[in-house]
């Protein structure tokens, strides 16, 4: 009743809310760099759609119970993603994260990082609080994995992989195709699932559809 009474009251409340536990993640909540160091050599379109994955994140990421607090590094004013990220992203100049033209590995200790990267040989276990989690700001698939990789072992970086291994099989599509690259939003929702849950087949199932040619393993037993 409440709600229909003042409508304007509760979306002010809701924003506070949203607010408030933004802020709160800042000092306790897990940390995510979008390393944004790579876009020099982005088509508009590929900035385009960039922005728009870095739109989303932030949308799931106000959503979240317990949001992550969320960096975008290498990112500088006078970039065309910035200026892509303004054109596109509806108040994106509000948003409540830190943005920096830092990069992400002068920011941080090294040994408190994680590069998140499908070529990692280690599957990530769980979201620790004392880390800090590295996603490469890149769309075009045919580069991603082996660039984020080469970045990470450059810096003496720890990396990571989503255990998509072993938590999920490989299934039969018309295409036979499989892959295990994502866009940022779509791992950022599995990592903000498995912190909400602790589950990983159901974070998994939250950000690899089955277009990715992956299914769990318990839905084909």
């Amino acid at each position: 009743v409440v709600l229909g009474i003042y409508p304007q009251h509760s979306k002010r409340f809701l924003r506070s809310l949203i607010k408030e536990r933004l802020l709160e993640a800042k000092h306790s909540g897990p940390r995510l760099c979008i390393d944004l160091s790579m876009t020099n050599h982005m088509s508009k379109k590929e900035l385009s759609r960039l922005a728009g994955q870095i739109r989303r994140l932030y949308g799931s990421n106000k959503k979240a119970d317990r949001p992550f607090w969320i960096y975008l590094t290498g990112f500088t004013t006078d970039s065309p993603l910035y200026e892509e990220c303004l054109r596109m992203n509806d108040g994106f100049s509000s948003y409540l994260l830190d943005r920096t033209e830092e990069d992400c590995f002068s920011l941080f200790p090294l040994e408190t990082l994680v590069y998140l990267t499908p070529d990692s040989d280690h599957a990530l276990e769980n979201v620790d609080l004392n880390k800090v989690y590295i996603l490469g700001g890149l769309v075009d698939e045919s580069i991603q994995k082996k660039v984020t990789f080469q970045k990470a072992q450059e810096h003496s970086v720890k990396t990571a992989r989503l255990p998509i291994q072993e938590y999920m099989v490989k299934c039969q599509n018309g295409k036979n195709y499989h892959s295990e690259i994502l866009t940022i939003n779509q791992v950022f929702d599995i990592l903000s699932t498995y912190f909400e849950t602790q589950n990983w087949p159901e974070a998994l199932k939250k950000g690899v559809s089955s277009r990715k040619g992956y299914v769990l393993r318990n839905s084909v037993e």
